[in-house]
Order: C-alpha cells, then sequence, then structure tokens
C-alpha cells in the first residue's frame, strides 16, 4: 500500500482526526481505528481533503497552522513545512486579525462566505482568493476554523488591468470632446457600428432601425433582447454612435463573464482600505460618464448587483465597493438579455423592478430565421468583409438555396462563421455545396440533390400526370444532358424526376393559391425560397393556369382588412 502523504501536510494533532460539514458549519469528531483492516475515518478523510483541487487550510484556535492541502500550497507559492505549525500572520505578515478570514472566524465563530482576498505572502508573492471559511466545534466550542479558498489572482489582474485600460482611455480621450482631441492629435478613433453597418431590408429590420434612430435622440435607458448572435451589441453600438454621447466613452461589459465577488469592484470601483488589498479605483459606470455603459447578458448579474444598479440608474449615483461616499455619475445605460425580459422576470434571473426602470424604451432583435430575405445581402456583405485575393466573391445557387432553407440558431454570427469557414474550403471563385459546414450542407436533401443539370427535357416534364403542369417552353439547343456513367446508364435520371416532382408541387401551389405567398404558405416553405427556386426551375407566374382552390381562396379574403 503507498505510503499516505499526510505527514508532510499534516501537524500531528486530535483536532483533525475528522471533519464533516453540518448545514454552513463543520463540526471536529474524534474518530480512532480499530486496528487490523478497518477504515481509519479520520485519515480517510485528510487524505480526500489533500488531493482536493481547492486549497484547504485549518488551523487551530490559537491560529497555527495544522492542516494545508496541496492546492493551498500551489496557490500561495509555499512549502508546507514553512506554513504547518505557524501562526497564521507568521506566515502572511500584510494580514492581521481584522483581515485574516481565518482568524476572524476563530473570534467571531460566524462563517465568511465568498469572502474576496488579496494578501501577500511573506516571500513578497501577491495572492487573491475567493474564501469559504466556517468555524470547527467540538462540544459547542471553537477548536479551529478551516478555510476553502479558490485562486483568482489572474483573474483579479486581469480585472485590475482592464480598469486600468479603460482609465487611461477615458483620459486620453479626454472628458469633453476625446473624440475630437484624437483626431486634432492624429489618434483614429475607435471605429464602432453605426445604422449603416445594420444589413438588411427586410420589414422587421427596417422597423428596428427605424426604432432605434428615434432612441438613440434620447437618454433614457434602453433594454435590447434577441437571441444570441442576432446582433444586439452591434444595435448598441449603433446608437451611442447616433447619441449626443457619441463623442464619449462607449464601455461594454458581459455580466457573465466574471464572478460575483469581481463585478462589483468591476462595475462600481473600490476604495483603499474596502478589503485587504484594495485600492482607489473607478468603476465602468464612473468611466462611462459622460457615455454609455453597456451591460451584456443583465439577467446574469446576480440579483444583489442588479439592486445596486437600479438606485444608479434612479439616482444617478453610486458609492465604490468599501467607500461611504457617494459619487455622481452621469452614463447612459443600455443592457440587454438573450431572453424574452419577461421570461427572465418571472424565472428570477431579473428583478422585476430593474426590467420595468429599463424597459421605457425596448427593442426586440428579430432572428435571422424572422428575415430570411435579408440573407443575400447578409451573404455579399461577409464575402466582401472576409473577401481577398484568391478568396471566393459568390455562392453557387445551390448554396444559396440551402442558406434559405437552413434555420440558423445561431442566427448572423452562425452565417457569417458558415460564409467564412467555407471559403478556407472553397477551390475556385464560388462557394460550392460541399464546402459548407455539415449541419448546413445537410440541412435538406432535396437542396443538396439539385446539381447543376442545364436543363430538364421537355418530354421528361410532360410526364407528369399532374393537371396544373403546363408544357414547358422550348429548351435551348445549347442545353447539357445529363452526365452518363462508366455503364451507359444516365447518373441524373434522380435528379431529373425529382426536379420534375419539384416542378410540379410549385406549379400546383401556384395554381391553387394564386401568388407566389399564397403558394409559400400551402407548401410550408419561406417565399423567399420558393421565389428562388422558382427562378431555378424556369417557372413565371405567367405560366401558371389558375385553378383557385375555394378554401385558400376563403382564407385570402378572410385575410384581407
Amino acid at each position: 500500500m503507498p505510503e499516505s502523504p499526510l505527514p508532510s501536510r499534516c501537524k500531528s494533532s486530535p483536532l483533525v482526526a475528522g471533519i464533516h460539514a453540518e448545514g454552513a458549519e463543520f463540526h471536529a469528531e474524534i474518530s480512532a481505528g480499530e486496528g487490523g483492516g478497518d477504515l481509519d475515518l479520520g485519515n480517510a478523510v485528510m487524505a480526500a481533503l489533500e488531493v482536493a483541487a481547492e486549497g484547504f487550510h485549518i488551523v487551530d484556535r490559537r491560529g497555527i497552522t495544522v492542516f494545508y492541502n496541496q492546492a493551498a500550497s500551489r496557490i500561495d507559492g509555499l512549502e508546507p513545512s514553512e506554513v504547518l505549525g505557524k501562526h497564521i500572520l507568521d506566515v502572511f505578515p500584510s494580514l492581521d486579525e481584522n483581515t485574516s478570514t481565518l482568524l476572524k472566524v476563530l473570534k467571531t465563530g460566524v462563517p465568511e462566505v465568498g469572502r474576496q482576498q488579496t494578501f501577500f505572502n511573506f516571500k513578497g508573492k501577491k495572492i487573491t482568493t475567493i474564501n469559504n471559511t466556517y468555524p470547527i466545534l467540538v462540544g459547542g466550542e471553537i477548536a479551529g476554523a478551516v478555510e476553502v479558498s479558490r485562486d483568482i489572482t489572474d483573474v483579479r489582474e486581469l480585472a485590475d488591468r482592464l480598469i486600468d485600460l479603460r482609465k487611461e482611455l477615458k483620459r486620453v480621450s479626454g472628458t469633453e470632446t476625446g473624440a475630437q482631441q484624437e483626431r486634432d492629435r492624429g489618434i483614429p478613433p475607435s471605429r464602432l457600428y453605426t445604422f449603416e453597418d445594420i444589413v438588411g431590408e427586410s420589414a422587421c429590420i427596417r422597423e428596428l432601425r427605424r426604432r432605434a434612430v428615434q432612441i438613440a435622440r434620447g437618454d433614457t435607458p434602453v433594454l435590447v433582447w434577441g437571441e444570441t448572435g442576432t446582433g444586439k451589441e452591434l444595435v448598441v453600438q449603433a446608437i451611442h454612435s447616433a447619441s449626443d454621447r457619441r463623442d464619449f466613452p462607449f464601455v461594454p461589459q458581459n455580466c457573465a463573464a466574471l464572478p460575483e465577488s469581481l463585478l462589483e469592484g468591476l462595475m462600481f470601483g473600490t476604495a483603499a482600505g474596502g478589503f485587504t488589498g484594495a485600492r482607489d479605483r473607478p468603476g465602468l459606470v464612473e468611466l462611462a460618464s459622460g457615455g454609455t455603459l453597456y451591460l451584456d447578458e443583465l439577467d446574469s448579474m446576480p440579483t444583489g448587483l442588479q439592486a445596486k444598479l437600479l438606485r444608479a440608474i434612479q439616482e444617478r449615483k453610486i458609492r465604490r465597493l468599501g467607500d461611504v461616499r457617494e459619487r455622481a455619475v452621469d452614463a447612459r445605460i443600455i443592457a440587454s438579455t438573450s431572453v424574452p425580459p419577461r421570461t427572465a422576470v418571472q424565472s428570477g434571473k431579473l428583478r422585476a423592478d430593474l426590467y420595468y426602470r429599463l424597459s421605457v424604451v425596448e427593442l426586440a432583435v428579430p432572428p435571422l430565421r424572422d428575415r430570411k430575405e435579408d440573407i443575400p445581402l447578409l451573404v455579399d456583405h461577409f464575402l466582401k468583409k472576409h473577401g481577398g485575393p484568391g478568396k471566393p466573391t459568390r455562392v453557387s445557387p445551390q448554396v444559396m438555396a440551402a442558406f434559405l432553407a437552413y434555420d440558423w440558431p445561431g442566427n448572423v454570427r452562425e452565417l457569417e462563421h458558415a460564409i467564412l469557414g467555407s471559403m478556407y474550403f472553397s477551390k475556385g471563385g464560388e462557394i460550392q455545396l460541399e464546402d459548407l459546414p455539415a449541419s448546413v450542407r445537410g440541412v435538406s436533401l432535396l437542396v443538396a440533390t439539385y446539381a447543376p443539370l442545364g436543363g430538364t427535357s421537355p418530354g421528361a416534364l410532360t410526364s407528369s400526370a399532374s393537371p396544373f403542369l403546363p408544357a414547358p417552353p422550348s429548351l435551348p439547343s445549347s442545353t447539357v444532358a445529363a452526365p452518363r456513367g462508366d455503364s451507359g446508364g444516365p447518373l441524373g435520371t434522380l435528379r431529373e424526376e425529382a426536379r420534375i416532382k419539384e416542378r410540379a408541387a410549385i406549379f400546383e401551389a401556384l395554381s391553387r393559391a394564386g401568388t407566389v405567398a399564397g403558394a409559400a404558405r400551402l407548401m410550408g416553405i419561406p417565399r423567399q425560397t420558393l421565389q428562388y427556386r422558382m427562378k431555378i426551375l424556369g417557372i413565371e407566374m405567367a405560366m401558371v393556369k389558375p385553378v383557385l382552390d375555394p378554401a385558400v381562396q376563403r382564407g385570402r379574403h378572410r385575410n384581407r382588412p
């Protein structure tokens, strides 16, 4: 049996013979093995703690370390021999009885949960952790304390650098006419999206653009919602760019990107002395003063911080973490969610009072599946955006048909990535069906079936039994015949048959409905998809013999105003 690692990590003491949790408190129970092959529960528990991913640090009632696991050693940058048997303040001299969570719990007996702590070890290394600290009770008396810690040093430093960079950006940009000062100094201003960058001419996009332009003129908070990938931040940036605040900072923050303990300090700033290692730093609300603060995924923000944000919106004042002084702020708040806001309120992820404060102006960004007529414009836009020497400049008709048939759960972002990825596989100036991602390529077997045939023979078309299929116009002599295989059999037979059946179905739907839109409803496909297939198959409304379905006509009359 391998030797237990406990002797190097655990100071001999009956205190740590056995530890288990009950609710929010840790209790100690002395457990002795009976000899023979019986399991020593105390050593088993300590062995489990030793290999845990979190740091475990246990002190006795005097503050002397009696257990210190591998993760704690790695987080603090210290060897167990440098910590075991020593008082906590001897090892971490930057702490005192009031700032050490272990000593505070020893004194009060009250657990400290989710507490951020920044400190230095005796070697000068700076460490930031999130700690859960509990008293160890024996017979109702405090016999020690155990701390479970998670290292967030890198995340804390990254957040600090982010604040410093944004503060420097604000300083460089100035507080009055920053964009003009940058231009005067020859510094190119940062490029934010404008309403001209919103690609699309569908009715829903035109209405979204119209409402957003009107909103930009005001100063009220705005709540934007839409599925992931629909372009919410594009709309928010366009609003800022068209507002009177365009020469001041635009500060975005994803509320799901940081843990709660860091998000509060990042949002509202910190004051020196607020907690160990804290410095005077402005938060994002202050940095956005004069401009716009964009809070993405607002429903991921802890509800406690939502209450503080609500007060900042209403009072236009904030209090830094650990400070007693209130500071005036002037930032327009624009927030977004990826689910309908009322759904977020009902699920408890968004406070109702904050929702009603923000929803004075509410914008819904439509998913791509509801505006498929914009897909050709978007495709052209992304081909130009990512194009270059040797890259394709167009897509094949089959690819466009697949794009129009696909539902795009990832919305515009998924479309852009599909085009960008296909460019790397394309062998010429045109993206082909086989270049697409499998999820898009396999959206419709019917789409994949239609390889270019160059035409269909008149005899084959007239063989359909459909009474709605007229004789097709004569084909030009340059029509290319379907290829033949090695055995002499035509490879295009199945494709021709599929085209014949599709053509017959389209004629029948057009005849029954009398309009393209009505035919699309009968067939259960988007109108733009039907128009595209009609173009590919050479079908025009003038070729259709109207045989109007009375039920369809009654529906059309009912739908009239």
